[in-house]
């Protein structure tokens, strides 16, 4: 069977298996550039791929795995100041799609955009109570930015995993680093491990309860 190889990309941290071209071979930690349902994405492999990482994915250890893309290359130096010039550029597009939501008068909170390595998509997240006709909107996105718009409404959780940093542990936010998902966490835990019930300080970044409670509950 061809390599394969465990990868977190874009900026709500998907983790997908990926096969490789040929016998390339990457260590962990490496940024590469994969091709992906969404398009060509930047991303760091985490790991080989292996009945145990696909039971942990559930992708199924028999079926050798779902594969989400392949694996292009390595990113080359020219690969890195592109990165960092999509950042720039992510910056400017952030501020004019607020802009013209503003100018639209929709009712919904721009959080985030990710333009993806390829240029072939803007990736626009935000914040809604209710549902939002944003048509008009994309066509306008769309003629100013050049590049496919994808809408995508997410949760104050989710506002956490894009944009928050480190949690009240000193450490970087485990919604932002290794969850996958985010479970249900209810006070109950927290009283059984005896923690203070004050909802000030078993929140988290997102105003929830502090998905660690979980951790040690069984």
């Amino acid at each position: 069977m061809d390599s394969r190889y465990v990868v977190r990309y874009g900026s709500t941290r998907f983790v997908g298996e990926f096969g490789v071209k040929g016998r390339d071979s990457y260590g962990r930690g490496r940024t590469v550039i994969l091709r992906t349902d969404r398009g060509l994405e930047a991303g760091e492999v985490l790991c080989a791929a292996s009945d145990r990482t696909r039971e942990f994915l559930g992708l199924g250890a028999t079926a050798g795995g779902e594969s989400k893309g392949q694996i292009l290359r390595e990113v080359t130096d020219e690969g890195r100041k592109r990165i960092d010039d999509i950042r720039l550029q992510e910056r400017e597009e952030f501020n004019g799609c607020r802009e013209i939501i503003a100018q639209h008068k929709l009712q919904m909170q721009l959080v985030d955009v990710e333009h993806l390595f390829g240029g072939e998509r803007l990736v626009c997240y935000y914040l809604a109570e209710n549902r939002i006709d944003f048509r008009e909107l994309v066509k306008a996105l769309a003629a100013r930015f050049r590049v496919r718009i994808e809408m995508r409404q997410i949760g104050v959780r989710d506002e956490a995993k894009l944009l928050a940093d480190y949690g009240d542990c000193g450490k970087p936010v485990c919604c932002n680093t290794h969850l996958r998902e985010m479970p249900p966490v209810s006070m109950k835990m927290a009283k059984l491990q005896k923690a203070t019930l004050d909802p000030t300080k078993i929140s988290g970044r997102c105003g929830r309860l502090k998905c660690c409670l979980r951790y040690e509950h069984d």
